[in-house]
């Protein structure tokens, strides 16, 4: 096999064995996602033998009912995956489960203790698929009931708080129990191999990396669009928003990954380091610029798939001032990205589903050859995160045959499953075995958290202050007018796919 071929049987890395509780168990996180990410792992040889997977809630259950529960799941969520009765006996006999109200001071954690084996050389992992409201309760509550043994992990889901103050709280309130090392705030994105390949595809390639900063790139727009709704989740986002709920976690993080500085090394805090210091080089969004450089949405009716959706006020049942979609222009003050805005948009109940990093070059001084239209397109590279993972670099080109010098605009295109021919873990799945090898590389550190919030939270005090309006937009579009009419101004346009 020469270097560039695929490796259709990577190597995986050993794991220890381990004992993973999961409060929440009989909720949709833990049904939807880590129980199939756990079985996953137990397929490819992940998970030894001698670990255990404890559910927990405040639902009474026997361990013969939450397996069936957990298998009844795996097959709604992921259909197309056969799963046979023996091979799903033998992966269920390392879950258990235990009926507990973790957030009362008098429950009885005998049943979850009896549960759990005394093995010292087990990792212990506390999972909290839980509302972050509770966190500190509940960590205060299994070190009372001596479950927290020595080297003991805690993870917990995003998002941290709701602002500044209330992720404050949590932080200390779980700090109070676990050492920083011990916590792992997980954000899934960091867990997508697209994600993780930014480091690679910046530091590792001497196409990219010289030219990786504001002398060549014009800008960098960052793109995370929802083609679901609020649906049951409606009375919870309904105190949230697209801003606390996607902004300050997931599309914070992408932004990150793509401006920040070489890492020396790729140490959890060295990497953790160079974060830190593009969310301290944030601009903040104030009064005095807030209606240009944030745009507020929310999502009417409208058609999907040739099928008509319902508007975000009729799921929720009432008229709501939250938004569902949010568009930023951000600016970096450092030396790399000075002049060269970031544009973040998210929003539910968009035209398609689809997660995407647009590295947009600035054009070329002096066109050779006029395009048809008089507009010669930009290079881009557009870095895909879901669905299809990929990496398409996007250049002009002359179309082949006689008649002139006529230009297309094509890809370069890396498919991750055309290229790879194995499968490769999802990102709950390899989330869950960094915390079993205690990897923090993946994972947020306080100081992130909370430098996140900031910055969000100036942006929130400016729309209370300003009475900010919240535009409409049809299901199933890219979102409100003014959201393009923010890059129209700077003479620029959101990149939806190929021209036609």
């Amino acid at each position: 096999m020469n270097g560039l071929e695929a490796d259709s049987s990577p190597q995986l890395l050993p794991v220890n064995a381990f004992d993973i509780v999961v409060f929440g168990a009989a909720g949709d996180l833990a049904l939807r996602k880590l129980i199939p990410a756990l079985f996953h792992r137990w397929r490819d040889g992940q998970i030894p033998e001698n670990s255990k997977i404890v559910g927990t809630s405040r639902a009474q259950m026997s361990d013969d009912e939450f397996r069936q529960l957990a298998l009844n799941s795996f097959r709604k969520f992921h259909p197309a995956e056969k799963v046979d009765d023996n091979e799903w006996a033998s992966f269920s006999g390392h879950i258990f489960y235990a009926g507990l109200d973790a957030t009362s001071a008098d429950a009885n954690w005998a049943p979850l203790r009896e549960r759990l084996d005394d093995d010292t050389s087990k990792q212990r992992v506390f999972y909290l698929a839980l509302p972050p409201g509770i966190y500190g309760s509940v960590c205060q509550n299994l070190d009372k009931a001596g479950l927290k043994s020595d080297g003991a992990r805690i993870v917990l889901e995003k998002p941290i708080g709701k602002n500044l103050e209330t992720a404050h709280e949590v932080n200390e309130a779980v700090g109070a129990v676990f050492e920083e090392h011990s916590i792992f705030r997980i954000d899934h994105y960091l867990g997508k191999e697209t994600v993780q390949n930014l480091i690679v595809l910046r530091f590792m390639n001497s196409l990219l990396e010289p030219v990786w900063n504001a002398n060549v790139i014009d800008h960098v727009q960052i793109t995370v669009a929802e083609s679901i709704g609020a649906g049951g989740r409606a009375s919870y986002y309904d105190t949230a928003g697209a801003l606390r709920d996607m902004v300050q976690n997931h599309l914070m993080q992408l932004l990150c990954l793509v401006a920040m500085e070489p890492p020396l090394d790729l140490e959890a805090d060295t990497i953790r380091d160079e974060k830190i210091k593009v969310l301290r080089a944030l601009r903040p969004i104030t009064a005095e610029n807030i209606r240009h450089a944030t745009v507020r949405g929310q999502y009417e009716e409208g058609a999907l798939q040739g099928e008509a959706v319902p508007s975000y006020a009729s799921e929720l049942g009432n008229s709501s001032s939250i938004e569902t979609f949010v568009a930023l222009k951000a600016n970096i003050d450092n030396w790399r990205w000075k002049g060269t805005p970031f544009y973040l948009r998210t929003g539910k109940r968009m035209r398609e589903r689809r997660s995407e990093i647009i590295i947009q070059f600035k054009n070329v001084a002096h066109t050779l050859a006029a395009p048809e239209g008089d507009q010669l397109q930009p290079t881009r590279l557009v870095i895909r995160l879901q669905p299809d993972e990929g990496m398409r670099l996007m250049l002009v080109t002359k179309d082949p045959g006689p008649g002139g010098m006529r230009l297309r605009y094509v890809p370069l295109n890396l498919s991750y499953a055309d290229a790879f021919s194995a499968r490769y873990p999802d990102a709950y799945e390899r989330l869950l075995m960094a915390v079993v090898r205690g990897n923090l590389g993946l994972f947020m550190r306080r100081d992130e958290v909370e430098a996140a919030w900031k910055w969000v939270d100036s942006i929130l005090d400016a729309w209370s202050g300003d009475s900010t309006p919240i535009h409409k937009y049809a299901a199933g579009t890219d979102g409100p007018a003014q959201a393009a009419m923010m890059l129209d101004r700077d003479n620029r346009e959101w990149f939806d796919g190929l021209p036609t």
